[in-house]
């Protein structure tokens, strides 16, 4: 099975003044509500401000800077984090095509952490006041747009029962199924992907050390529940990591 053919940027990354075109992208079914109406979607074309491509490591907005666009990934991995006083960082999230990043500085006019390309990426910015006028015309973008936070409470939520009361195995269980559902609901394969992430940023994430993850990594290889190259990984047994992830099932115990 080949691994999943993810876009190929041709030109050289910097910040682009292109046009974004939501009707043209094939992510729109994922940021946008289904059924919209071709006049609410030049609506929505006439808002959207640029693309805007970043290198691996750029930071596309940083903890403290003023709100003024949300920004829907067109293709690359982004992770977000914050810095407490003492300097130290905790990973809050890793965003993909077809998510939104900023909603986080709505409240306060002000973002609550940084943003991070993972890779060479490219985002539409969505400037939010002209979106908000734009809410009154179509209301199902506004629902839609709803339903997106509700679903980004959900993933706060997640993520605290993920480090609070979960089991490493599980915590890396849950990752892994959370990835593989994203990844299908975007065409790829759900069972063979590249880690965009390092294994340091994973146990970030998940409240573990490094040397935590590549035991897992190893263990999960040894029990025939993943194939591991490198950063691309393979799920065997996509059943049984669900059951793990749901508590249901535990990881054979290493000979």
């Amino acid at each position: 099975m080949s691994s999943p053919d993810f876009p190929v940027i041709a030109q050289p990354l910097n910040v682009q003044a292109l046009k974004a075109t939501c009707s043209a992208c094939s992510m729109h079914q994922l940021c946008l509500p289904m059924g919209l109406e071709d006049a609410d979607m030049a609506r929505l074309d006439q808002i959207i401000g640029r693309r805007r491509r970043l290198v691996r490591d750029e930071r596309l907005y940083a903890m403290d800077e003023p709100f003024h666009n949300l920004y829907a990934v067109r293709f690359g991995h982004f992770k977000t984090y914050q810095v407490n006083a003492a300097g130290d960082s905790q990973i809050t999230g890793f965003q993909m095509a077809g998510e939104l990043l900023g909603m986080d500085a709505i409240s306060g006019d002000r973002h609550h952490c940084d943003a991070v390309a993972l890779e060479d990426s490219e985002v539409c910015e969505i400037p939010f006041a002209r979106l908000e006028e734009l809410f009154g015309q179509v209301p199902a973008l506004l629902r839609h747009f709803h339903r997106i936070m509700s679903q980004e409470i959900t993933r706060e939520q997640n993520v605290m029962l993920l480090l609070g009361n979960m089991r490493a195995e599980q915590r890396f269980a849950v990752f892994l199924v959370n990835l593989s559902s994203r990844y299908a609901a975007r065409g790829y394969s759900p069972t063979r992907f590249q880690l965009r992430m390092s294994r340091e940023d994973i146990g970030n994430y998940l409240g573990l050390t490094i040397e935590s993850i590549s035991r897992l990594l190893s263990r999960f290889k040894k029990t025939g529940l993943v194939e591991v190259d490198k950063r691309e990984i393979v799920l065997l047994e996509p059943a049984r990591l669900k059951a793990m992830a749901a508590g249901t099932a535990q990881c054979s115990p290493m000979a």
